[in-house]
C-alpha cells in the first residue's frame, strides 16, 4: 500500500470512529460560526478563526488558513456559508500536502534502504513504546524481519516494556542492563540486523526533556555510532507526541526538533481527545509530514497518515 494510495474500506471506519470526539467538537463550534449567516462575511471568519484554535489548530496555521479562504472569498465575491466545509477541507488538505513531499512513496511493503532504520523518539508517556511495538508488527504483517534495539537505558520499566512488545509480536530484541550505554545498545543492534538481514530496525530512545544539552548530545551520540555500521542510518527519525496534549505536543516538538534532525512525527492517541486539530497546526508550523497516526488500542489503530483521508473524515 502506498502511503498516499489505497485506503481500505475497514481503514476509513476506524478513522471515522478515531476521529469522532474531534470531528463531532469542530462540527458544534462550526454550526455556532454561521449561525443566522448565508455568506461568509469578516464575522464568520473571526469566528471560524475562533473555532480552529479552540480546536488546537494552532494560532500561526489558523492564521494561514484564513488567510486562504480571505483570498477565495476575494476573488470569487460571494461564498455561501454552506461552501464554507468544503473550502475548509480543500484548504486544510493543500496545507498538509505541501509538507507531505518526502515520505510520499513510503510504506510498510516497499522501503527504500536495508535495513531501514528508524530512530524514535519523544517523552516519556506519549505511547512510543506501544507505538514501537505497532510499527513491529506492521512491518512483519508485510514480510520483513524486523529487530528491535531498547537503547532508552534509563529506565528499567523501557526495556521490560519492549521486551514484551517483542515477544508479542515474535521479533527479536538487542537490549543490555539499565544504565548501559544507549548508543553501544543502538551500535550491537545494528550488527546484529545486518549480520541477519534484517530488514527494518528500530531503536528506542530515551525521553527525558529537563536538560536540552544531555538529550541533543545522547541523540547525536547514537546517531554517529548507528553510522559506523550503515553510513547513511537513521533513515528515519520519528517523533511521536500526544495528540490528546494539545498545546504541549507542540512544545514536545519544538523541543526534539532542536534536539535532534526529526523527519517523521506519529500522533498517538487521537481517539481519546477533541484535540484531533493538533495534526494539522504540527504538520504546517514544523514542517515536518505527519507519517503516522494513533486512532485506537488495536495493532491495526496505528495507520499510515493519510492527508486526503485524514480532512475527508474531519470534515464530513
Amino acid at each position: 500500500m502506498a502511503l498516499f494510495g489505497f485506503f481500505s474500506k475497514d481503514k476509513k471506519e476506524s478513522l471515522n470512529k478515531g476521529l469522532e470526539k474531534t470531528k463531532e467538537s469542530v462540527f458544534k463550534k462550526l454550526s455556532r460560526a454561521v449561525m443566522g449567516k448565508s455568506k461568509v462575511d469578516d464575522e464568520v471568519l473571526d469566528n471560524l478563526e475562533e473555532v480552529l484554535i479552540s480546536s488546537d489548530v494552532g494560532v500561526e496555521t489558523t492564521l494561514r488558513i484564513i488567510e486562504r479562504i480571505e483570498k477565495r472569498v476575494s476573488r470569487d465575491k460571494f461564498i455561501g456559508t454552506e461552501e464554507l466545509n468544503k473550502i475548509l477541507k480543500e484548504e486544510i488538505a493543500a496545507l498538509l500536502e505541501e509538507n507531505n513531499s518526502g515520505i510520499r512513496e513510503i510504506s510498510f511493503e516497499n522501503l527504500p534502504a536495508k535495513p531501514y532504520v528508524i530512530m524514535v523518539v519523544g517523552v516519556n508517556g506519549v505511547g512510543k513504546t506501544t507505538t514501537i511495538g505497532k510499527l513491529a508488527w506492521h512491518f512483519k504483517n508485510a514480510g520483513k524481519s524486523v529487530y528491535l534495539g531498547a537503547a532508552d537505558t534509563f529506565r528499567a520499566a523501557a526495556i521490560d516494556q519492549l521486551v514484551v512488545w517483542s515477544q508479542r509480536v515474535g521479533v527479536p530484541i538487542v537490549k543490555q542492563n539499565m544504565g548501559s550505554d544507549p548508543a553501544s545498545v543502538a551500535f550491537d543492534t545494528l550488527q546484529s540486523a545486518v549480520k541477519n538481514n534484517a530488514d527494518v530496525v528500530i531503536i528506542d530512545t530515551a525521553g527525558r526533556l529537563h536538560n536540552k544539552v544531555n538529550l541533543m548530545a545522547e541523540l547525536s551520540k547514537i546517531r554517529k555510532v548507528m553510522q559506523k555500521v550503515i553510513p547513511d542510518a537513521p533513515h528515519e527519525v520519528l517523533l511521536v507526541l500526544d495528540g490528546s496534549t494539545g498545546q504541549n505536543a507542540f512544545e514536545q516538538a519544538k523541543q526534539f526538533t532542536i534536539a535532534t534532525e526529526v523527519n517523521a512525527l506519529a500522533l498517538t492517541k487521537l481517539d481519546g481527545t477533541a484535540k484531533g486539530g493538533v495534526v494539522i497546526g504540527i504538520s504546517d508550523q514544523f514542517k515536518i509530514p505527519v507519517k503516522y497516526i494513533g486512532i485506537g488500542e488495536k495493532m491495526e489503530d496505528l495507520q499510515l497518515f493519510n492527508r486526503t483521508e485524514f480532512v475527508d473524515s474531519l470534515f464530513n
